[in-house]
């Protein structure tokens, strides 16, 4: 990219038109106990503290989901940053029983209980970002849609995310109500979702990638090395906004400094 662009491109992005926040978010799905993301995190004041040093970098947007634990990263979040000025983040539609067990469940009565468990679990009176995570395949997304529609219109939450869906997926959520975000994987190595980037982009909708290291970013084969890779997504598209997930405060403060490569500073 001319370091031109790169000078000119901006760190934030208006969520939904109206929340501005920073495009180095953080991906809470790591503080969760271990294996299959089940469980609580067990150091949990620990979690806390990585979560508030977050905010202290500048990061405001946080990404979770009622998978997480399940129930546990909403929670985590909420006990460390009830008191911040930041946007939160979380998914329903599917819920998790084992770490290799998971069931699909987005229809209205359920997308309702789940938004009023995230607004206990996140401590808000209103959700900023509530996603669904995946598609059911009993369920039209029309149908969901409808009932996040609702919940928004009834003040529980801000605005409505899709997460792993494609094109005609969203243009059929589209045509119920407005759309904030899409969230599906992508990294330097795995793009079959760069059209979508495109097509969200020019719609003011926020692209959020998941994986964004790719599955082993530390083995050998890794496209690129993490600051590397957070930097060729932020420059790939304005409305990306990544966010990399990790339980170490080295780390942390080694994501919060892509911007920096972004720009040719380091």
């Amino acid at each position: 990219m001319p370091d031109e662009r790169r000078k000119t491109m901006d760190r934030t992005f208006k969520l939904g038109g109206d929340l501005t926040i920073d495009r180095i978010g953080f991906g809470a799905m790591r503080l969760t106990g271990q294996p299959g993301n089940f469980g609580p995190y067990p150091d949990w004041e620990g979690g806390k503290a990585l979560l508030t040093r977050a905010a202290d970098l500048g990061v405001n947007f946080f990404d979770s989901a009622r998978a997480y634990g399940p129930q546990h990263a909403d929670r985590l979040l909420g006990e460390a940053l009830a008191e911040r000025d930041v946007v939160l983040a979380t998914k329903g539609g599917i819920d998790k029983f084992a770490p290799d067990r998971m069931k699909r469940d987005a229809s209205p009565a359920t997308l309702r209980q789940q938004i009023e468990d995230a607004r206990v679990n996140l401590r808000r009176d209103v959700i900023d970002l509530f996603q669904l995570h995946w598609i059911d395949p009993e369920v039209p997304v029309e149908t969901s849609m409808e009932a996040l529609v609702q919940a928004r219109d009834d003040g529980l939450i801000r605005h409505i995310g899709l997460s792993n869906v494609d094109r005609e997926t969203l243009d059929r959520a589209l045509a119920v109500g407005p759309v904030a975000s899409v969230q599906n994987r992508l990294n330097s190595a795995e793009r079959a979702h760069e059209a979508l980037v495109d097509y969200t982009a020019e719609r003011g909708i926020a692209f959020i990638p998941y994986g964004p290291l790719g599955a082993h970013p530390m083995k050998h084969g890794a496209a690129l090395e993490p600051v590397a890779a957070l930097a060729w997504l932020l420059e790939r598209a304005p409305n990306i906004v990544v966010i990399p997930g990790t339980t170490s405060l080295a780390h942390l403060e080694q994501n919060a400094s892509a911007w920096s490569q972004v720009q040719g500073a380091v």
